[in-house]
């Protein structure tokens, strides 16, 4: 986790995104990757093939190297467990989020499926290679099914990354594992695992690392991987258990990417829309260049979509009901929406990371590139349907949009892990929960997996909507020049839930402020001013009535903006979108 260079498999130095704590996948696998070398170095046992003699003359020596290496070995061993096991993590809640221990140590979970049918949770231990769930009637633990090969069980310092569990028409369960380049399908009727590998697998990275998986109508599969331009199509009728029988290869087009090293391309996710029978893929050179692929599976053919500036890391992707991709860009604190009959996107902005995660006191002091990392993000599904649903990574937050009123909601996670942030030595509190990946389900619950805490944690449906006040902004949209100052109310409201946060913590409200601006979510070089910073928590069908005055730079770019005004405690935030127009 330190900011050393890191090597990678060709010997040529990671560029310097992979140098920081702003943690991703490929971060991860980064991170992993020293630990893993770590092992290999100063754990492997010596060389055998030594002279007799010369092992003999030198016992003593060979004795001292022997506990140097077992005391490398053990050092490194309790590393690993105190980065990724969650050795002493205890079980939080708040009034939206309530989290649960799993029940064995050291689970590193991450892939998880809230499964309606069954009314159960499905996650899997990337570190033991179980299949465990959570009964949603019993509020208990089922017992944990061993997957059958899991070579990572027998090395201490490593894990296999299971990024998409997915439930097919069947009710099969499916999930991709990355050192077995692999996928998995589970059949919970015959109670049996089937493994389909990959048909190749990366030579810089000995893994083609799958990582997304979905399904078309006729329940065939398609998934992607991180080390691999490919499209995979698995013909469910063909697929055998132990091969790659039935798994055809579509190769990616990577032709905005010349001049990139190819190892540096990645697939980030994929998302079917089987009413249009097409394929949404987000493929990223991370931080440097992103970009969208639409994939006609009827014609078979790929249309590319160019990202524009500031849209380099899309990894995330949703369809929603009119056939338009929803993604995540997991290098800012940005997501947006791409039009897919015309192409043009419009992008929002989360809230600014909380000084919290960094163990300041106030939003001017928080480090440069403090940035929410919105990761994966799902359609919401039954009543909610029209909600799209996503992880804020170094947000700390599981957030839900609205697109219908442009309104976002965050919801704060009560775990923080100081070994996951940059701390100052007596901050009280710092850090995050890593909750890596989600799942929804149709009552409205969002369940997500917490990797390095040895948790998963649950947002109820029957809580998310109860927000002790509710905001309004007026304009909704606005036209200015650089250095024209506009006036903008937010009005905040007490609502029939404000006894939710009537404790000492939540008793006042702070109001905030973030736009698409600059990628880390604030106003750049332009300002704004609430009249109020804060203001007491409001009375049931009270109004309280701030101004928000904004001023674009002189410097900013004529173009269109979102801005996102709203109020928050600190548990719940409420955020809506002000579309800013700037004209020279």
């Amino acid at each position: 986790m330190e900011t050393e260079a890191l090597i990678d498999r060709k010997g040529k130095e990671r560029p310097h995104y992979l140098k920081n704590k702003n943690i991703i996948a490929y971060g991860v696998i980064g991170v992993i990757v020293v630990i893993v070398t770590v092992y290999v170095v100063f754990m492997r046992a010596p060389n055998n093939n030594i002279n007799n003699n010369v092992i003999s003359s030198n016992n003593s020596n060979l004795q001292s190297t022997a506990q140097l290496i077992a005391n490398s070995r053990a050092a490194a061993i309790e590393q690993y467990q105190k980065q990724f096991c969650g050795l002493n993590s205890i079980p939080h809640s708040n009034n939206y989020i309530t989290e649960y221990n799993l029940p064995s140590t050291c689970e590193m979970p991450l892939g998880i499926l809230v499964d309606d049918q069954l009314a159960k949770v499905w996650y899997v231990s990337t570190k033991h290679g179980t299949l465990g769930s959570y009964d949603l009637a019993t509020h208990k633990f089922d017992k944990e099914l061993n997957i059958p090969v899991w070579n990572v069980r027998n090395i201490p310092t490593d894990n296999s990354q299971v990024w998409s569990v997915k439930e097919d028409k069947s009710g099969n369960i499916w999930f991709t594992d990355e050192k077995q380049n692999a996928i998995w399908r589970y059949s919970k009727s015959v109670g049996g695992f089937e493994m389909y590998k990959v048909p190749e697998m990366s030579k810089a990275f000995g893994t083609t690392y799958p990582v997304s998986i979905d399904f078309d109508s006729n329940g065939n599969v398609y998934f992607v991987g991180i080390r691999s331009p490919v499209l995979w199509f698995g013909n469910v009728t063909q697929m055998k258990n132990g091969t790659s029988n039935g798994i055809a290869k579509i190769p990616i087009p990577t032709n905005a990417f010349r001049g990139i090293d190819p190892d540096l391309i990645s697939t980030g996710s994929i998302a079917i829309d089987n009413k249009r029978n097409v394929v949404w893929i987000s493929m990223l050179s991370f931080p440097s260049k992103g970009e969208i692929l639409r994939y006609n599976i009827t014609s078979k053919t790929f249309h590319p979509f160019n990202m524009p500036p500031g849209l380099n890391s899309p990894v995330g992707v949703a369809v929603d009901e009119n056939g338009n991709p929803w993604v995540t860009d997991h290098a800012t604190s940005l997501f947006f929406m791409l039009n897919a009959s015309n192409g043009n996107t419009t992008t929002y902005a989360t809230s600014r990371a909380s000084p919290q995660i960094y163990g300041v006191s106030d939003a001017n002091s928080v480090p440069a590139g403090a940035y929410s990392l919105p990761y994966w993000i799902e359609k919401g599904s039954g009543g909610n349907g029209g909600s799209l649903w996503f992880n804020e990574h170094e947000g700390n937050k599981i957030a839900r949009f609205e697109p219908s009123n442009n309104t976002l909601y965050e919801y704060w996670i009560p775990t923080q892990n100081r070994l996951w942030g940059n701390c100052p030595p007596n901050s009280q509190t710092c850090g995050i929960a890593n909750a890596l990946q989600f799942s929804s389900g149709q009552n409205g619950q969002i369940w997500f997996a917490e990797w390095s805490e040895n948790k998963i944690g649950s947002l109820t449906g029957v809580n998310y909507n109860q927000l002790p006040f509710s905001v309004s902004v007026f304009p909704q949209e606005l036209t200015i020049k650089g250095g024209q100052a506009v006036e903008i109310k937010v009005n905040v409201s007490g609502t029939t839930t404000t006894r939710l946060s009537q404790n000492h913590s939540n008793s006042t409200v702070e109001m905030v402020a973030s736009g698409t601006f600059s990628p880390g979510g604030d106003l750049g070089n332009s300002t704004g001013i609430f009249s109020q910073a804060s203001l007491p928590m409001p009375d049931t069908h009270d109004i309280k009535q701030v101004s928000f005055i904004f001023t674009p730079s002189t410097k900013l770019k004529p173009g269109d903006y979102m801005m996102m005004l709203g109020a928050q405690n600190q548990e719940v935030a409420m955020l809506k979108a002000v579309k800013v127009h700037v004209i020279s």
